[in-house]
């Protein structure tokens, strides 16, 4: 890495609901990824103030050795809960506070400071660095974003686990325990996800479980998973989405139908903000990125629209382009 040494560098962040990641580049559009760190959740709605502080703190440290760490000329961070526009600021005041604080805590001072939401840094993401066009982001929540001159014009959906993030982790996930739930009720056909739920929420103790099982031994269950369910935080429904995807796999009908709508509701959110021929598409999220679980279903329903697609792990790199805009 000795080459680099002397060079301005850039760090761009995309700290979502899952995870927060970093990436240390050359200052300039495109530049190459020097190193990379990741750290918890970090979306700046939901997550207090010490713990956003750390995972940022933790993400940023992986990404840029100590030694690197003087020549680091801007930051941007993107993040779930932060973006400008359509409204009030929601998170970003706790995000520019959160990102200084990790920063300084690395020995990174100095540097030009900038804060977004995760849509931004995710359309950035594409080839050149676009300002103008659509995203779509399935990971633990959903969101729908048109951006025009690099802000938000338009956002459907987006409205958190209790009120929308439909077809998102937390939705598909919510969904596989309700229909494993049903078929141990009798309410429901028998699904593979009971097996899966019930192995999820209660290990060991599903052991065993099939249709044959009586009533007393389902209502066990049933009573195991919800009780599992609800002592902990609503978001963690969204872990259950691997359940539906795997049950799929298995060619379980419940599990397929499940996929099936989820990625309708997603495309229907890009469908509402009138897309046209030509616009850049970027599609993210733990549901949508390369090889997601979604991404087939969900392109499958768009391609009447002609839209370029570009799928993405995550929106490090657009963040890091963004910042090379701040120097």
């Amino acid at each position: 890495m000795s080459e680099i040494y002397n060079r301005p560098l850039v760090i761009g962040i995309d700290a979502g609901g899952t995870s927060s990641r970093a990436c240390l580049a050359e200052a300039r559009i495109g530049g190459a990824v020097l190193g990379r760190g990741a750290g918890g959740p970090g979306n700046a709605l939901t997550v207090g103030r010490a713990d956003l502080t750390r995972h940022l703190t933790d993400a940023v440290a992986g990404a840029v050795p100590p030694g690197l760490r003087g020549q680091v000329a801007a930051v941007f961070g993107g993040f779930a809960g932060a973006a400008e526009g359509l409204g009030g600021e929601r998170g970003h005041g706790l995000a520019v506070s959160c990102l200084r604080d990790a920063l300084a805590a690395n020995g990174i001072t100095g540097a030009a400071v900038g804060v977004g939401g995760d849509t931004e840094v995710a359309l950035a993401s594409a080839p050149g660095a676009p300002a103008d066009g659509l995203v779509l982001i399935a990971g633990t929540g959903a969101i729908s974003t048109r951006l025009t001159g690099g802000r938000r014009a338009a956002v459907v959906d987006g409205h958190g686990w209790l009120l929308g993030d439909e077809g998102s982790g937390y939705w598909l996930g919510g969904h596989a325990v309700r229909r494993a739930l049903e078929a141990l009720d009798g309410r429901g056909p028998w699904t593979a996800l009971v097996g899966l739920v019930a192995a999820h929420y209660l290990g060991e103790q599903a052991a065993g479980v099939g249709p044959a099982a009586g009533f007393e031994r389902r209502h066990e269950l049933g009573e195991g998973i919800v009780t599992r369910a609800y002592g902990e935080p609503p978001a963690a429904l969204a872990r259950l989405s691997r359940a539906a995807v795997t049950a799929a796999g298995q060619g379980d009908e419940a599990a397929l139908r499940l996929l099936d709508e989820a990625a309708g509701l997603l495309a229907g959110t890009v469908a509402a903000l009138g897309p046209r021929a030509g616009e850049p598409l970027v599609l993210t999220g733990g549901l949508l990125g390369p090889e997601g679980p979604l991404l087939s279903r969900v392109t499958a329903r768009l391609a009447g629209h002609a839209l370029h697609l570009h799928p993405t792990s995550d929106g490090t790199t657009g963040a890091a382009a963004l910042a090379c805009r701040l120097r």
